[in-house]
């Protein structure tokens, strides 16, 4: 999730960085112990693939079996990840604002796989940092901010149904985010957009179920993805990136850990395989323990 809003990072800057506790590559598997193949034989599309998020679970799924079709808007970003992934990954480009680009990719894997058993609609932004008042939202924005977050993800979910209802199998996956889940996070435009895909989820898995499709979304905590660090930029321009990278991890509530690309990833992964089976309609929630409290701060009187 990108972009907290200054008074959030403020208030966790001051805190120690946590302490990773593994690393995590994106390179195709290189140096992976798993023996697993959790998505054997599977075909995903990731839109938003080439890089950060959709990049790592594009990595992740082929790990385990999967063939991924990585679709993005950058083409050359695109291209360059999955030749890094390897001969089981592939890239076609894709504005997912765009319902004909969003069809002919779903469509072509179909034609070159023979199925689509997992559509993650990962694509996303942030939007403008400013202004930070509702009173002064500025709708073209917002608009746009909602074309791309919320239209894009229910065309995505759109097309991978009409392949997916007469197959009669398939699993969507949906990014929102923690900013989705309370307010005062992020920007407005963004925010708004991200308690949306929990919606959108529930309504299409009250369909989708009786069909044997399985629907559920990820909302992830601060990632020091390339998306994330981009916005901080524009925050705090006279910032190093290994500040910038302590602040994000320094957000986080859970001692000893921070969220990574891996952890999102390996969230997808779980709902995507079988090991997930009997799970949709659901906001999988990757944040440490962030939204699940908030410390009182009782101003307790004085004994005197």
């Amino acid at each position: 999730m990108a972009a907290l809003l200054i008074r959030s990072i403020v208030r966790h800057s001051k805190r120690p960085a946590a302490t990773a506790s593994a690393t995590y590559s994106t390179s195709g598997g290189r140096g992976c112990t798993c023996t697993s193949e959790k998505l054997g034989g599977k075909v995903a599309l990731i839109t938003g693939g080439a890089s950060g998020l959709g990049k790592a679970t594009a990595s992740e799924f082929i790990r385990h079996g999967a063939r991924v079709v990585i679709v993005d808007s950058d083409e050359e970003s695109g291209t360059k990840a999955a030749k890094e992934l390897g001969a089981a990954a592939e890239f076609m480009r894709c504005d997912v604002t765009v319902e004909t680009d969003i069809a002919r990719a779903v469509e072509t894997t179909v034609e070159r796989h023979g199925k689509l058993d997992v559509m993650y609609n990962n694509a996303g932004i942030v939007g403008p940092m400013t202004p930070a008042s509702i009173s002064e939202l500025d709708m073209r924005e917002f608009e746009n901010v909602m074309r791309i977050n919320v239209t894009g993800v229910v065309s995505g979910i759109k097309h991978a149904a009409k392949v997916m209802i007469p197959a009669g199998s398939g699993c969507i996956l949906c990014t929102s985010s923690v900013a989705g889940v309370i307010g005062g996070l992020a920007p407005h435009s963004y925010t708004i957009s991200k308690f949306t895909i929990p919606g959108i989820v529930k309504s299409a898995a009250s369909e989708l179920c009786e069909h044997g499709v399985r629907i559920n979304c990820i909302s992830p905590s601060s990632v020091a993805t390339p998306l994330t660090l981009h916005y901080l930029r524009k925050v705090f321009p006279t910032a190093t990136e290994e500040k910038l990278r302590e602040t994000i991890k320094g957000m986080g509530e859970l001692k000893g850990a921070e969220c990574e690309e891996a952890d999102v990833a390996k969230a997808a992964l779980y709902l995507a395989s079988d090991d997930g089976k009997y799970v949709t309609g659901h906001n999988l929630v990757v944040d440490g323990g962030m939204t699940a409290f908030k410390i009182a701060g009782f101003p307790f009187p004085s004994d005197s």
